[in-house]
C-alpha cells in the first residue's frame, strides 16, 4: 500500500496489471468509439464510474480511462469476488487518461474506480463472454513460448513464497525473543522474498493491508499491523515520545505476521498465471519502486529501502525475462531496449552495495537519488509496452 507519489509517468501497480499511456487529452468517448468491442473507455468522476460497456468478449480488452474528476483516481477489474485484483492502473491525475490492457477470460467481474485512491470504490458488474474468435488461445507457435514461460514464473513465486515463510518465521521468532540487533539483520534480508513477489501478493486485497501497511497510509480508525509496525519498534530513534511495545504485544503483532504470510504462502501454491499477468507484474513490480523505495519511503524507520529496491527490480527482471522469448520474436528492438535499460538500473545499484547488503538510504546523496529515479524513469517506457508486445 502505498501514498499517491508519482515518479513514475506511466505503469501500473499489481500483478495482473495493464500496459498504459497517459496524456493530457481527455476523451473519455474515444476508446468505445472504435467499433471493437474489447475496446471500451472509462469516466472516473469525484462521485461516479462510467464504463462504456458492461461487458465484452473474451481476450486482450483495453480500457481507456479519463480523470474527469478534482482527485487522483485509480481504476480496478477485479475477481468474482471482489478482493482479488485482475488488473489496475493507478495514479491518474485530474485531466488525464492512461490505457488498461489486460488478458481476460470468460466469467464475471467488477469495474471500479477509486477516486482519491481510497476505501472499496465505485463498483459495477462486469461480465466478459466467450470469445467466438479464438482469440483467448496464444497460436500454435506461440504455445510452447508461453507454457515455458507461465510455468517457469509459478515456480519462481512458490520458492519466493518458501523462502518467505522460513526467513519471516525466523524473524519472528528473534523479534519476540527480543533479539532486537539480530531481527534488525534479518529484517532487509527477510522482506526481500516479499518484495519480489509483492504485486502477486498484492492481488490478495485483503492480505497486503495487514501486512505491508505504512504508516503514513493509514485511514481514520484502521490498525496498523504488519511489517512496518514491528520496524518501527525496531528502529524508534525517529519517533517522537515512542513507547516500546510489550513482550505480549510483540507477540501478538509477530503472530500476527506470521499467520498473514503463512496464507499468502499457502495461496500462491495453487495459482497459475498467464503471460500478459506476468508482464503486468513485471511493470507493477517498478511502480512500486517509483512510488515507495526511490523516493525512501518504504522503509522510513529502518532506511533498508535499497534492499527492496533492488527485491522489486529482481521480481520485475524475472518476470521480463520470463516472456523474453516471446517478445524477442514479435519486438526485437524492445528486447534489446529493455536489457540495456535493466543493466543501466542495476549498474547504479550495484554502486550503493556495501558489505552483504546496501547502505542506509539516508546516505545516498541527492545526486545519486536522482540518477536512480531517472534510471527508473527510462526503464519505465519500454516496460509500459511489454503486455502488447506479448498479446500482439
Amino acid at each position: 500500500m502505498r501514498t499517491t507519489l508519482v515518479a513514475v509517468a506511466c505503469l501500473a501497480a499489481a500483478p495482473f496489471l495493464a500496459a498504459c499511456t497517459e496524456n493530457t487529452d481527455s476523451n473519455a468517448g474515444g476508446a468505445a468509439d472504435t467499433g471493437n468491442p474489447r475496446a471500451l473507455s472509462v469516466e472516473s468522476t469525484d462521485d461516479g464510474c462510467q464504463v462504456s460497456a458492461a461487458e465484452a468478449p473474451a481476450g486482450t480488452l483495453t480500457f481507456d480511462v479519463t480523470n474527469t474528476g478534482s482527485q487522483v483516481t485509480e481504476f480496478y477489474l477485479l475477481g468474482e469476488d471482489g478482493l482479488r485484483i485482475v488488473s489496475e492502473v493507478e495514479n491518474i491525475g485530474p485531466s488525464l487518461n492512461r490505457e488498461m490492457t489486460v488478458n481476460a477470460p470468460a466469467g464475471k467481474y467488477f469495474t471500479a474506480c477509486k477516486p482519491g485512491m481510497k476505501g472499496e470504490g465505485i463498483r459495477a458488474d462486469f461480465t466478459v463472454t466467450a470469445a467466438q474468435d479464438g482469440s483467448e488461445a496464444p497460436t500454435a507457435d506461440d504455445q510452447q513460448l508461453v507454457d515455458q514461460a507461465t510455468t517457469n514464473y509459478a515456480a519462481y513465486v512458490k520458492d519466493q513464497a518458501d523462502q518467505l515463510l522460513a526467513k519471516t518465521q525466523q524473524f519472528v521468532d528473534l523479534y519476540e525473543q527480543g533479539e532486537d540487533d539480530q531481527a534488525r539483520t534479518l529484517y532487509p534480508d527477510a522482506r526481500t522474498h516479499w518484495e519480489r513477489i509483492e504485486t502477486v501478493a498484492e492481488s490478495f486485497g485483503d492480505l497486503d493491508p495487514k501486512t505491508d501497511l505504512r504508516e503514513a497510509d493509514l485511514e481514520p480508525g484502521q490498525e496498523w499491523t504488519g511489517w512496518h509496525r514491528i520496524e518501527k519498534d525496531l528502529w524508534p530513534e525517529k519517533a517522537r515520545d515512542y513507547t516500546p511495545l510489550t513482550p505480549a504485544e510483540r507477540a501478538t503483532y509477530g503472530d500476527d505476521l506470521l499467520a498473514n504470510i503463512t496464507t499468502l504462502h499457502d495461496r500462491v501454491q495453487g495459482l497459475t498465471y498467464t503471460v500478459d499477468q506476468i508482464a503486468n507484474g513485471s511493470r507493477g513490480l517498478l511502480e512500486e519502486v517509483a512510488t515507495g523505495k526511490v523516493t525512501g519511503e518504504e522503509e522510513f524507520w529502518s532506511g533498508t529501502d535499497l534492499w527492496d529496491f533492488q527485491a522489486n527490480v529482481d521480481g520485475a527482471r524475472v518476470g521480463y525475462e520470463g516472456v523474453k522469448p516471446i517478445v524477442e520474436q514479435k519486438d526485437p528492438e524492445l528486447a534489446t531496449e529493455l536489457d540495456s535499460r535493466f543493466a543501466d538500473l542495476q549498474q547504479l545499484l550495484d554502486a550503493q552495495k556495501s558489505g552483504d547488503g546496501f547502505k542506509n538510504y539516508s546516505q545516498l546523496t541527492p545526486e545519486e537519488i536522482k540518477a536512480l529515479s531517472d534510471a527508473v524513469n527510462a526503464l519505465s517506457e519500454p516496460l509500459s509496452r511489454l503486455t502488447a508486445a506479448v498479446l500482439s
